[in-house]
């Protein structure tokens, strides 16, 4: 595999920045690894473990080098979906097999049920998809409670209710959000509210994101292989609980990664999972 090459993708309301690992030769189609918030650099540990296909990462408008042009403060996963149909256009059309953790696995499932010609094999890891969950009144509710915590205290509140929460094992108690919560500093984050409110994870993608209804009769219809992945370490999260439940509305037996939420990291962002296994089981996948 080549060093990445960086490319631009002007789209409606912004411009993305992608990043192309060449393969020297090969019959496999492009793999795409996409996250949301998440950037491209979070891939690079995983991107090293498959130097026989072409890997392309991107970073989502709003994100990291991926400028927005229109102004606007929230991105949808129908949005984001439509940013990847034109990106996989400028790849040269597809179909490409796409691997997508956590909020880029429902702009994947996003992808696959308005425009399913892109992608041969959808792999969505630990989508956050809170309306496919039986108690989705509950988890609802609680992530509004952290997106009006940012609005009213700031990044360092805010981000220990998301740790609360994400980390709670078991169906949503309806009381969660007035439970107490672990100071920010617990957590290496401030306690100082600093007036800034641009944050991309609870301004722009919190609420489309985990709101988001899927259409599960276009994604049951579609030629795509999907594949939902769960975490052997994250049982009965929040977000490893959706993708069991997107499993159960598709009618597919869900696949268990090594690790957890973040398995496939290396060091990047100063969090590891177990890259290498996570690796190992992402190529069995996509080899069917």
């Amino acid at each position: 595999m080549t060093e990445p090459k960086t490319h631009t993708l002007e789209v409606p309301g912004a411009i993305l920045h992608y990043d192309v690992r060449e393969a020297g030769t090969s019959d496999e189609p492009i793999l795409l690894m996409i996250g949301s918030p998440m950037d491209a650099t979070g891939f690079a540990t995983l991107a090293g473990h498959f130097g026989d296909r072409t890997v392309v990462t991107y970073d989502p408008r709003g994100i990291g080098r991926s400028e927005r042009t229109d102004g606007a403060a929230e991105s949808t996963p129908d949005l984001h979906a439509d940013d990847l149909d034109r990106l996989i256009a400028a790849l040269g059309g597809g179909p490409v097999d796409i691997f997508a953790s956590s909020g880029g696995a429902v702009n994947g499932l996003a992808l696959v049920a308005r425009h399913p010609e892109r992608v041969r094999t959808l792999v969505a890891h630990e989508p956050p998809a809170a309306q496919a969950l039986p108690d989705r009144k509950e988890a609802l509710a609680a992530v509004v409670d952290m997106r009006e915590t940012y609005d009213r205290d700031g990044f360092g509140a805010a981000m220990a209710k998301f740790i609360a929460i994400t980390s709670h094992r078991g169906e949503i108690p309806a009381d969660l959000a007035e439970l107490p919560v672990r100071s920010p500093a617990e957590f290496g984050m401030p306690t100082e509210d600093d007036g800034s409110r641009d944050d991309v994870l609870f301004r722009q993608n919190l609420i489309s994101c985990t709101h988001y209804e899927h259409d599960f009769d276009a994604l049951r219809a579609a030629r795509t292989r999907i594949v939902i992945g769960v975490g052997a370490e994250s049982e009965g999260e929040m977000a490893c609980r959706s993708g069991l439940a997107v499993a159960e509305r598709l009618g597919t037996e869900p696949v268990v990664f090594p690790s957890g939420h973040g398995g496939f990291l290396g060091g990047e962002f100063g969090m590891a999972g177990d890259p290498d296994a996570f690796a190992v089981t992402l190529r069995q996948v996509l080899n069917g």
